[in-house]
């Protein structure tokens, strides 16, 4: 896991491995044609000021591109950057994109209770 020198609240090792396999968890969950935030993540895993930590989990985890990472987006809906497939495979669920390129969040948004 990547160093964690830019969070004021920094986690042990124990809890950065808590926080990747809870991460890892919710991702896995989120259902085919919905979409959740990078922040929704964090705060479900319990680190709602951890938001960017939810994409570095993500992007540097072994294993973590067979989970649907494709349904993760920012708060706005925006689609991560350099990744143009994404909005692909979100259409391909029948995730609707508004005229702005982002993605419908009042249809789309998955929250779990």
């Amino acid at each position: 896991m990547s160093a964690l020198k830019d969070y004021p609240d920094k986690m042990t090792a124990e809890e950065a491995r808590t926080f990747r396999d809870a991460v890892l968890d919710i991702v896995s969950h989120i259902p085919r044609g919905m979409v959740t935030t990078y922040g929704n993540i964090a705060a479900l895993a319990g680190w709602p000021s951890h938001s960017r930590m939810v994409g570095r989990t993500l992007r540097y985890t072994p294993g973590a591109e067979s989970l649907p990472c494709h349904r993760v987006v920012n708060i706005e809906g925006r689609t991560a950057p350099g990744w143009s497939r994404q909005r692909m495979l979100l259409e391909e669920e029948g995730v609707a994109f508004k005229a702005n390129g982002h993605v419908d969040m009042l249809r789309h948004l998955w929250e779990p209770q």
